[in-house]
């Protein structure tokens, strides 16, 4: 029967692999966050300078003058932060599953779920694609055709699978900063400012000021990202080993 000492040293020697082994993806993960947390003020920006059309025939006119500006307006940086949430979700389900693996395994199953939805509400190349036929159109009746496809959609982008990745994803956070505020892996600011975020996020619904509450939400999430990325890239370093007690 080995000693107790021996039982702690393999128990930390464990935990030590264990670490070792979602290194890599902490490291990914806090990468995700801080590119993220990049895009956002960027997209802020763009859409100050270049407000989005309000109509499918000044799409169209973008998209033939600027088709970059057309997909940044039809949220392009978007499409690449939910993509970069994939390996977030996971990297904090991996750091957070020992608090509580219940909660985390449903707030990356939410997540997932929001992500799928939201690739399915995005319409931006579509609308390219629109556009570009639109601009050999060679009779009235086509182009009508067009724009009633057009009108289609921005329709889906603004419509159920958005606002079901909105909640979803809302929802999501807003559990894993439960979960960071009952843990040892993140400090008591990155909780408070997680669950402020997502709360505000649901003002989207509120009446009158629903835009401005969303968006008040958008800048406490960026400094959310920006702690996530930070712990994420440290738990992703690798650490000195510390001196046996005969090597010391």
């Amino acid at each position: 029967m080995r000693p107790p000492e021996d039982n702690q040293h393999a128990a930390e020697a464990g935990a030590e692999t264990a670490d070792v082994r979602w290194k890599a993806l902490h490291t990914v993960g806090g990468a995700a966050a801080a590119i993220t947390a990049i895009f956002i003020p960027i997209q802020i920006i763009i859409f100050i300078v270049s407000p989005p059309p309000s109509s499918v025939i000044d799409y169209f006119t973008l998209f033939q003058h600027d088709r970059l500006l057309g997909l940044l307006d039809l949220d392009l940086l978007l499409i690449v932060d939910t993509a970069l949430a994939i390996p977030l979700f996971l990297a904090l389900y991996v750091a957070l599953r020992r608090t509580s693996d219940s909660l985390m395994a449903i707030a990356t199953a939410l997540g997932f779920v929001g992500i799928a939805a939201y690739f399915a509400s995005n319409t931006a190349f579509s609308m390219l694609l629109l556009s570009e036929q639109y601009a050999t159109a060679t009779t009235d009746a086509k182009r009508s055709i067009l724009l009633a496809a057009g009108e289609s959609m921005l329709a889906v982008y603004q419509g159920t699978a958005f606002h079901v990745n909105y909640v979803l994803g809302a929802v999501a956070l807003l559990t894993i900063s439960v979960v960071i505020l009952r843990s040892n892996v993140f400090n008591k600011v990155t909780a408070y400012v997680g669950i402020l975020a997502n709360v505000l996020a649901f003002g989207l619904y509120v009446p009158t000021v629903g835009t401005g509450l969303s968006i008040v939400s958008v800048v406490f999430l960026e400094v959310w990202y920006v702690l996530i990325a930070r712990r994420l890239i440290q738990l992703g370093t690798p650490r000195q080993k510390r001196p046996s007690a005969t090597e010391a």
